[in-house]
């Protein structure tokens, strides 16, 4: 099984299990993205518990960039989109998705966008301070008129967007197995060559939404609780997607 690991334990060795390795002028998105202002300062990324560049949380940081360096060596040169899902409730996907979003989001040439899929529980725009006063993701595959930059949001990271979940729904497979919703991901990867792609998806235990949304992605990281999930259960989750899109373990010790 690869290993990859984030926030305070030393980070494991991940071995690819595939060598893989639209476009538009990537200068285009980036120098939009960059005439951005009001980035959060380190302390305000603390308190949002984001990654950032100084030295205050460079254990953390670099086990991001670690993570992001392999994904993209697994990629080759083509932009992709990653699936990140925790094992169990509380075991910290949302927190890895956001914080990898982040990192891909520190390289200058490229610019990242978190997509919140978990449907049942969404909180990325809580945890970025975030007031969805627009809409997001249901309320656009069931409004599309309403046009995609409607529902995509400044986080306070210079480069990295959010499109959070909107209103909350029980059956939310129906969404994530539409036409529609292929449509828009594919839409928004092919646009720019520069961006990259994080859906934040709810728990393997106890939904069928993540296996769903992996049909979705080029990649699949698994997060897994330090101390909570058990090898057994791990397992099982890692058994539910396709080996060849599977990137990874990530050992999480933050919720």
């Amino acid at each position: 099984m690869n290993k990859m690991a984030a926030d305070n334990i030393e980070m494991g060795e991940m071995v690819a299990d595939r060598d893989e390795g639209t476009d538009a002028s990537p200068g285009h998105s980036i120098a939009r993205m960059r005439e951005e202002g009001g980035a959060l300062a380190p302390i305000d990324c603390e308190r949002k518990r984001l990654i950032h560049r100084e030295e205050s949380v460079r254990q953390q940081s670099d086990a991001f960039r670690g993570i992001r360096t392999r994904l993209l060596e697994m990629a080759g040169e083509h932009n992709f989109v990653t699936l990140v899902v925790s094992v169990s409730p509380r075991s910290g996907g949302s927190f890895v998705a956001r914080n990898l979003a982040t990192a891909f989001a520190f390289d200058e040439s490229k610019t990242s966008l978190l997509v919140d899929c978990n449907l049942r529980y969404p909180n990325q725009h809580k945890a970025f301070g975030v007031e969805p006063r627009t809409g997001g993701l249901i309320d656009f595959l069931e409004h599309p008129s309403r046009g995609i930059a409607s529902i995509m949001y400044h986080t306070g990271v210079p480069r990295l967007r959010l499109i959070p979940a909107g209103k909350s729904r029980e059956n939310s497979g129906e969404y994530f197995s539409s036409f529609r919703m292929r449509a828009v991901l594919d839409s928004l990867r092919c646009r720019y060559s520069d961006r990259y792609l994080f859906l934040d998806g709810p728990p393997i235990k106890g939904s069928p939404d993540a296996r769903i949304l992996s049909d979705l992605a080029d990649f699949v990281v698994i997060v897994a609780g330090y101390g909570r999930d058990t090898p057994a259960t791990i397992n099982q989750a890692v058994a539910n997607f396709d080996p060849a899109k599977l990137a990874g373990v990530v050992f999480n010790q933050s919720p």
